[in-house]
């Protein structure tokens, strides 16, 4: 269990799409200094685009998660390091069996200083890959909450198929790292 955290302690955005939301959501829940973690949609051209949308490949938005963050806690930088653990950044459109644009590696940015992070993670990240990192690091223009099934996803479901085949061996692995082992 992680460490609760002062409500008026101060608070950063952080925004990423590695893949499934549900996947993503599950991890950063668990990182220390997180306030809280959003589902939803981000990086393409439609307005309040629905699951249904984003799932058919034509708004051009990814599955992202933003990421509300004590930046006391933790870093802006541990958050991208997590986020380059959490998926492969080496596949198109691609994480597992999920396939398509709005699976796609994505981290954008809300302003220039994250910007520049973002680029030299991606360059340090690099070196623990053989091929070649894929993710776009763009600049976030408008943020779309998911539908509210979709929040808090695998903590509600953790017994559906997806949760357990998925979901959780990626949840135990990132635990493991957490508690040191």
């Amino acid at each position: 269990m992680k460490p609760a955290i002062n409500p008026n302690s101060p608070t950063e955005l952080a925004t990423v799409g590695g893949g499934c939301f549900w996947c993503t959501e599950a991890i950063f829940q668990m990182l220390p200094g997180v306030k809280s973690v959003t589902s939803g949609y981000a990086g393409g051209h439609s307005e309040n685009p629905t699951y249904e949308e984003v799932c058919h490949g034509t708004t051009g938005h990814a599955e992202v998660i933003q990421i509300a963050f004590d930046p006391t806690q933790v870093s802006y930088d541990k958050i991208l390091e997590t986020f380059w653990e959490a998926h492969d950044p080496t596949t198109l459109n691609r994480q597992g069996n999920d396939s398509g644009p709005q699976y796609r590696s994505i981290i954008l940015y809300h302003d220039a200083t994250q910007k520049e992070v973002a680029e030299k993670s991606k360059a340090t990240a690099q070196k623990n890959f053989a091929a070649p990192i894929v993710t776009e690091i763009v600049p976030l223009k408008k943020f779309y909450p998911g539908e509210g099934y979709h929040q808090n996803y695998y903590r509600a479901n953790p017994n559906q198929g997806y949760c357990r085949a998925v979901i959780r061996p990626k949840v135990e692995k990132f635990e493991k790292k957490l508690q040191g082992k």
